[in-house]
């Protein structure tokens, strides 16, 4: 029997030494969606929250497909903004290797500073087209002349189809999770939010998705948060809860609110950045901007559908490059 050729990929994870148990959401999609579609290959893994040495290098070098797996992990500066830990002159050992599944971009900034345009003309490959999770992105890299880009939205989002959507409650429930930000505070809109929860729901639950979450949390009146349950800062917990309750989740977390409409719960974002703008825009995710907290209360005792627009022949095309 002739031997197979058994073809390597890499995954550059962005789960790996992290604080935010976002990235493992994220990370869970993308896992999901690449097994399906390479489920021959060999996989490695590496991390992009840690700089990048000589055995990194070598498993993109000798990979025929390396995946840099979403989040907010491009900018315009990057030589500043180090959420992916490469710099310029590794960037030359392993040029044009990477290819992007639901990347997006870090806020609104400015023009891409020539270090930027630089490290990612070397870095992402020209032979595949690029996944993103946004128009926004997709601008920012047409800016710097890479136009082999398609936006699909972040893989997080893959699976929420018309037919998922439509098996996501209407109503109101009894019961609520929510998050808060801790490096995003807002002490006045986000008491706001509380309270209209407290107001709004028999059982109020807060899930600690970032590092000093529970402390921001912990910060406010006693009297305001007193009767509120915690669930544990890990994905398992949050999964068994959303798993086991019939509740609402209604948060500042954009992929604490991604996971509960995985699991089909009545969600509504609170925006905060320009993530749950760009993902309202583009996608239909219901989304009110914290701004606008005063109209809670309204929006929870409404009926509202989940209508999630999700393209699929972008995402196809996108996935048919390597089948």
């Amino acid at each position: 029997m002739k031997p197979k050729t058994i073809r390597n990929t890499t995954i550059l994870d962005t789960s790996i030494a992290t604080s935010n148990v976002g990235d493992e959401i994220i990370m869970d999609a993308v896992n999901k969606e690449l097994y399906e579609l390479c489920k021959e290959d060999r996989f490695f893994r590496i991390p992009t929250h840690e700089k990048i040495y000589k055995s990194s290098l070598s498993f993109i070098r000798n990979s025929s497909l390396n995946f840099l797996g979403g989040s907010n992990i491009l900018s315009s500066y990057m030589n500043r903004y180090k959420q992916w830990r490469i710099g310029l002159l590794q960037s030359f050992f392993i040029r044009h290797k990477i290819i992007t599944l639901g990347v997006g971009w870090r806020a609104y900034q400015g023009k891409p500073n020539p270090y930027t345009v630089r490290l990612l003309k070397n870095l992402l490959s020209k032979k595949y087209l690029h996944s993103v999770r946004d128009s926004h992105t997709e601008e920012y890299l047409n800016k710097i002349g890479i136009n082999n880009v398609v936006n699909t939205g972040c893989p997080t989002m893959w699976r929420l189809t018309e037919v998922h959507c439509n098996s996501i409650p209407t109503t109101k429930t009894s019961t609520v999770i929510f998050t808060l930000t801790d490096y995003n505070q807002h002490v006045e809109k986000d008491t706001a939010l509380i309270r209209a929860l407290k107001e709004a729901y028999h059982e109020v639950y807060f899930w600690v998705q970032g590092r000093r979450d529970d402390t921001y949390f912990y910060s406010f009146d006693p009297m305001l948060i007193e009767g509120i349950k915690i669930i544990p800062p890990n994905l398992a917990s949050y999964d068994a809860f959303l798993a086991t309750n019939e509740c609402d989740y209604i948060g500042t977390r954009l992929h604490g609110g991604i996971r509960a409409l995985q699991h089909k719960r009545r969600t509504i974002i609170i925006g905060i950045d320009n993530r749950a703008s760009e993902k309202n825009k583009d996608f239909n995710i219901n989304v009110l901007q914290r701004d606008n907290i005063d109209s809670l209360p309204s929006i929870i005792n409404s009926d509202f559908e989940t209508k999630i627009r999700i393209d699929l022949n972008k995402i196809n095309y996108w996935k048919s490059q390597f089948e």
